[in-house]
């Protein structure tokens, strides 16, 4: 079917009839009258659901893959301080104030000795990885008892041979943290977790885990200063919040009959119901949150070097080894925080450690701040 369509001539400026089919004319009529939907998401859903973590403990699933010749174990903890600022030799290349001295907050985590309590194997099926059987010490901390049964009958022989026969597609290390040793936190109960190990043959890493059953590992056991690490924790809880704190939605106008901090609608007719992608008021914080590519500045035995006059906020004062790590990181203060290889790094090799010259650390007292 065609109609008829009067348009105008350009050369001569007469009218003149055109037939053109009448679909073509219904298609161009929908395209100029009918509206075009195009209006993107407002606020980030890059972290949803929001609600509380599992644990306290942060709980890694990937880790990074080791070419190094020997077995070394891939993660370690400790306890955040608090942060303060340093004055150092700008190690970043890029930076327009490279090589210049400059300022920088860092953040103060307090890595007392972990120490390994079992070894784990794992085969793979159709469903991914599946723990095979755990091999665990013989002489265990009596805190543990406190966070799990201790097994009270069990055959270490046994379960090494029972991994060195079947087929392991790798070897991991359940370690606990030793809280005891911080004066700052107030707990004795330990937090047992899962490390891996890179490098090496699977024979090296089973020799190397039968060969760390039951001693202590410290942070220059895992990083060196000036690595690259990313740091796993449980941010600061706030409890249930509004939908503006929550998602940071924009506040309704002044002429808003009830409330300007509340979203508009909650969506349309159609689906009738509504949808997980709508700004809403809820759990706020508490949510585990990986921050990659954080730079080890120093590890240090000494802590009269950076305990400020009157300790620090909310902590105290550190007794043992500690660590100074750029920028901060997730978490109040006394909050477990897990380190790992830095798994998305993509500078180059000389750039992945690179430890800075730190010319001063501010011990000034943060009383009263």
């Amino acid at each position: 079917m065609r109609n008829g369509v009067t348009v105008r001539c350009v050369t001569c400026g007469k009218l003149r009839l055109i037939s053109i089919p009448l679909a073509t004319v219904i298609d161009f009529w929908r395209e100029d009258k009918m509206p075009r939907h195009n209006k993107p998401n407002r606020g980030s859903m890059a972290y949803s659901p929001r609600k509380r973590a599992r644990s306290e403990t942060p709980h890694i699933s990937s880790w990074v893959a080791s070419d190094s010749e020997k077995p070394r174990i891939q993660g370690f903890a400790g306890y955040k301080v608090g942060m303060s600022h340093i004055m150092a030799v700008d190690y970043r290349k890029r930076s327009t104030t490279a090589g210049q001295e400059v300022r920088m907050p860092v953040t103060v985590v307090e890595v007392p000795p972990m120490k390994v309590v079992a070894a784990r194997g794992y085969v793979k099926d159709t469903y991914g990885l599946r723990t095979l059987t755990e091999a665990w010490d013989k002489k265990l901390d009596p805190e543990l008892e406190r966070r799990i049964p201790i097994p009270k009958e069990h055959d270490a022989k046994a379960a090494w041979k029972k991994m060195k026969d079947g087929d392991l597609e790798c070897i991991r290390l359940l370690i606990q943290t030793q809280p005891k040793m911080v004066a700052g936190i107030p707990k004795k109960k330990p937090e047992i977790m899962e490390m891996a190990i890179g490098g090496g043959s699977m024979d090296d890493q089973m020799a190397f885990a039968k060969k760390m059953l039951g001693k202590e590992v410290t942070i220059n056991d895992f990083a060196s200063d000036g690595e690259m690490l990313d740091a796993v924790a449980v941010t600061t809880g706030y409890g249930f919040q509004g939908h503006v704190k929550r998602w940071g939605v924009k506040l309704l106008t002044h002429k808003n009959s009830k409330h300007r901090r509340m979203i508009g609608n909650l969506g349309p007719f159609s689906p009738g119901y509504v949808v997980s992608t709508v700004p809403q008021a809820g759990q706020t914080g508490y949510h585990q949150r990986t921050e990659y590519n954080k730079r080890l500045l120093k590890i240090g035995d000494n802590p009269d070097e950076i305990n400020p006059k009157g300790g620090f906020l909310n902590y105290g004062l550190v007794g043992g080894t500690y660590a100074l790590l750029h920028g901060s990181l997730p978490g109040p203060s006394k909050r477990l925080i897990r380190f790992r290889k830095a798994v998305r790094f993509h500078g180059k090799a000389t750039d992945a450690i690179v430890a800075p010259e730190i010319t001063m650390v501010s011990q000034e007292s943060q009383q009263g701040v």
